[in-house]
């Protein structure tokens, strides 16, 4: 790759690389954490013999519900905040440091149900922290890049974090899961009181540190062109916010409904890899080895599903896409439910991941296309901002629907209802009126 230029700056590929390898070890760690590795630990392990009607996978539920509740009221002040140049470091390594800490912590909970409740806290705070510092780290985007250039290096992140996770999800299997006996993993942990999971995540808060740590060091702060935004306060950013929103009301009413329905569904999509797993070893009897080896493969068929669907989206334009998609996603996860056993999980659920894939690209590329011209940024921070508002629905049905019905195998219905309903609200989309020029091919 060659240098990128922009009026501010030179950014060196040594520079982009650590803005990316912080991608390839954070999405790693949410993998391993949040959707793999620690959330079944806690849920067929640690709460297995839970007393009382509600299940350890509905407590999860309710967990990362508050999680996201606690970004929806912090996100839009941390947008606010970091569009002070010299506070996106201070904050990515203050939340980094955090997760870090959090995850180093993990090691502590035992395979008992009276250390639920510490690991619910735990896992909840994890993902507060990564999703709140994917604040500061996008918006750093800008000094690396120019118009020209911003795609192709936003890509590189994304590509590197899909790629950190089959590599971490990889280490932790054969390294600490894989195998059976007292002692499991080519380390030979012990299994015992889950010393394995346990030392696992201790690997894992070293390997996000590693690859969090280049950022801090590389990427410089660019004189900021507004130095008035350092004294931004915490109502002020709300009231700047506010204004951002009126704005663009006034501006094209398209733009505030696409960023409310796309919002809802990708808050659905993001339930599907939180609670996947999950499902897979409670209600479709896959082991907790094999459903790393399915977030490998899932990872890997997102991948494949995001390119096969940028094609279409060139050709046919990105609503189409996005709706076609979200109908074989709720389709599938219909299917899904009346089914059972390891083969059903393995085959409905790659297929969801396929069509994954397509409906985040498309809705990605639908908004830079309604955005107006030389608004990009402000409407990818909306779009950041909303879709963190509205974090907590999915889990919370997830779990209601669980409660109501007792079964958690009830859980995906809820999921499905976000989903049906980001479906309706796109309806009302209309991006032609405010889309430009399509973008070229390739």
């Amino acid at each position: 790759m060659s240098e990128l230029r922009s009026p501010a700056q030179t950014a060196r590929r040594s520079q982009i690389l650590a803005w990316a390898l912080w991608d390839f070890g954070a999405t790693g760690l949410n993998a391993v954490v949040v959707t793999f590795v620690f959330s079944v630990y806690l849920t067929d392990s640690v709460g297995a013999d839970l007393p009382g009607d509600i299940s350890a996978t509905g407590y999860l539920g309710w967990a990362l519900g508050g999680a996201g509740l606690v970004v929806a009221l912090l996100a839009p002040a941390t947008g606010v905040w970091v569009d002070a140049v010299r506070r996106r470091r201070r904050a990515l390594a203050t939340l980094s440091l955090a997760a870090l800490a959090l995850t180093v912590a993990m090691g502590t909970v035992r395979d008992d149900y009276h250390y639920l409740a510490f690991g619910l806290i735990l896992i909840a705070a994890t993902s507060a922290c990564v999703d709140l510092a994917t604040v500061p780290y996008n918006a750093m985007l800008r000094q690396l890049s120019t118009p020209h250039t911003s795609g192709q290096i936003s890509g590189i992140g994304l590509g590197l974090g899909y790629i950190g996770s089959v590599v971490l999800l990889l280490a932790v299997y054969f390294g600490f899961i894989a195998g059976d006996g007292e002692h499991t993993g080519l380390l030979g942990v012990p299994v015992a009181d889950g010393q394995n999971v346990r030392t696992a995540m201790v690997f894992v808060a070293i390997w996000f540190g590693m690859f969090a740590l280049p950022v801090l060091i590389a990427v410089p702060s660019a004189a900021d062109p507004f130095p008035d935004r350092d004294r931004t306060g915490l109502f002020g950013a709300y009231r700047t916010l506010w204004s951002e929103i009126r704005g663009e009301w006034r501006r094209d009413r398209n733009v505030v409904y696409y960023l409310i329905a796309s919002a809802v569904f990708r808050d659905g999509l993001t339930g599907i890899f939180a609670f996947g797993a999950v499902l897979g070893v409670r209600v479709y009897g896959v082991s907790q080895a094999d459903v790393l080896l399915f977030g490998v493969s899932a990872s890997v068929v997102a991948a494949v599903g995001a390119v096969i669907g940028g094609r279409f989206d060139d050709r046919f334009g990105a609503k189409p896409v996005i709706l076609a998609s979200l109908v074989a996603i709720i389709a599938v996860g219909a299917t899904l439910m009346a089914l059972s056993g390891p083969r059903a999980f393995w085959a409905c659920g790659l297929l969801l991941c396929l069509f994954i894939g397509p409906t985040l690209s498309a809705a990605r590329t639908l908004m830079m296309r309604l955005s107006a011209e030389g608004k990009e940024g402000m409407a990818f921070g909306l779009y950041t901002t909303t879709g963190r508002a509205v974090s907590y629905l999915a889990p919370m049905l997830f779990s209601t629907f669980i409660a109501i019905f007792g079964t958690d195998r009830a859980g995906m219905g809820g999921i499905l209802v976000v989903l049906v309903v980001g479906l309706a609200a796109m309806l009302a989309v209309k991006p032609a009126s405010s889309r430009g020029p399509a973008l070229p091919a390739g």
